[in-house]
């Protein structure tokens, strides 16, 4: 069962989260209501203050989005 305080908190905690950066916010529902399609190719590059670099990548199958419908 979900913890009503839990989801306050979170949903506080996403709302200085998208004050903070409301650009990638916006970006982001953009993605969430127009790119997650199967076959659709996510990439996430990160760059540390000391500048290295991590990436990877992931190619949407039809499960992944069967989970993702389950945020919606």
């Amino acid at each position: 069962m979900l913890n009503p305080v839990k989801l306050m908190n979170l949903k506080s905690l996403k709302n200085q989260f998208a004050k903070n950066h409301p650009k990638f916010t916006k970006f982001l529902y953009a993605v969430w209501e127009t790119a997650l399609v199967e076959g659709t190719v996510i990439q996430i590059q990160v760059k540390t203050p000391d500048n290295r670099t991590l990436s990877s990548n992931l190619k949407l199958k039809k499960e992944d989005l069967e989970l993702l419908d389950k945020f919606r």
